[in-house]
C-alpha cells in the first residue's frame, strides 16, 4: 500500500503515519512544511518518500503528484490532514480569517487531491480520507471560520463518495473532537478534571482513519461519542445553541491562541 498524509510533521499526521507503517506492506509519502521533522520521523519508520511543501503554494500539487507518480507509480490512499485555526470572532478577524482558513483547510486538499485523483483512479480500489472535524457539525463561538472550513470538507466529501466510487475510489471522513495536539494542545480542558475525559490522542484519531481508509467506513467521530454531540445539534438545535452560547459568552481571543498543524 502507498499512502500519503500532509500534515504528516506533528499530531495526528505524525500518528498516522506511524499507524499506516505498521500495515503490511506499507510505503509512506509523507508532507508537510517541516522537512527536519519528517525526514527524522521517515528514519524512525524505516524510509518513506519526503515531500516539504507549503499546500496552499499554488504549484505544491502538481510537485506532488509527479514525485509520487515518479517513485511509486501508484497511490492507494490519501489522508488530506494538513490543517489550520486562527481563532477569533467573526468581528475581530473579519472575512480575511474566513478566506485564509479555507486557504488551507479546503481549497488546498481539494487542488491536492484534483492533482492525485488520475493516479488514486488507476490504482483502484484505492481511497481518500478527508479529516474534517466535530466543529464542521456543531460550530462554537470564536471558531466561526475553521467550523466553516470543515462544513464545507464534510459536503464536499460526501459529494466526492458519490462521483468517485464508481471509478473505485472510496472516500472516508473522520470528525475528531477535542485532541491534544502541539498544535492543538487543548490546555483549558486537559488542565481541568471534569473536562479532561472529553480529550482524545492523535492515536484515536489515526485508528479512525484507517478505518475511514483501507476499512472502507464512510465516517468516523474520534472519540466515538462525538457522534452523540451532532445527532443532538440535529434533532434539538434549539438547545444545542442555548449550551453552546454560554460557552460563547465566556470566549476570549487571548485564551485561544492561533493554532496551525
Amino acid at each position: 500500500m502507498i499512502a500519503l498524509v500532509t500534515g504528516a510533521s506533528s499530531g495526528i499526521g505524525e500518528a498516522t503515519a506511524r499507524r499506516l507503517a505498521r500495515e503490511p506492506g506499507a510505503r509512506l509519502v509523507l508532507v508537510a512544511r517541516r522537512e527536519e521533522r519528517l525526514r527524522r520521523l521517515a528514519v524512525e519508520l524505516g524510509g518513506a518518500l519526503v515531500l516539504a511543501e507549503d499546500l496552499t503554494d499554488e504549484r505544491a500539487p502538481a510537485r506532488i503528484a509527479d514525485a509520487v507518480a515518479a517513485e511509486h507509480g501508484r497511490l492507494d490512499l490519501l489522508v488530506n490532514n494538513a490543517g489550520a485555526a486562527w481563532r477569533g470572532t467573526f468581528a475581530e478577524t473579519g472575512a480575511e480569517n474566513l478566506r485564509r482558513t479555507m486557504a488551507l483547510n479546503l481549497d488546498a486538499p481539494a487542488r491536492l487531491t484534483e492533482a492525485l485523483l488520475p493516479l488514486l483512479r488507476r490504482s483502484a480500489p484505492s481511497a481518500i480520507v478527508n479529516v474534517a472535524s466535530t466543529s464542521g457539525r456543531i460550530p462554537r463561538a470564536g471558531s466561526g471560520a475553521y467550523s466553516a472550513s470543515k462544513a464545507a470538507m464534510i459536503a464536499w466529501s460526501d459529494t466526492l463518495h458519490l462521483e468517485e466510487r464508481h471509478h473505485g475510489v472510496h472516500v472516508g471522513l473522520v470528525n475528531p473532537g477535542f485532541v491534544a495536539t502541539e498544535g492543538f494542545p487543548q490546555r483549558e480542558l486537559v488542565d481541568h478534571i471534569a473536562t479532561r475525559w472529553m480529550v482524545s490522542t492523535p492515536e484515536k484519531v489515526a485508528e479512525a482513519i484507517v478505518d475511514a481508509g483501507p476499512g472502507g467506513r464512510a465516517e468516523r467521530y474520534a472519540p466515538r461519542p462525538y457522534v452523540m454531540a451532532s445527532v443532538a445539534r440535529l434533532l434539538l438545535p434549539g438547545l444545542t445553541r442555548r449550551v453552546l452560547g454560554r460557552e460563547g459568552s465566556r470566549f476570549s481571543t487571548r485564551t485561544h491562541p492561533d493554532q496551525r498543524d
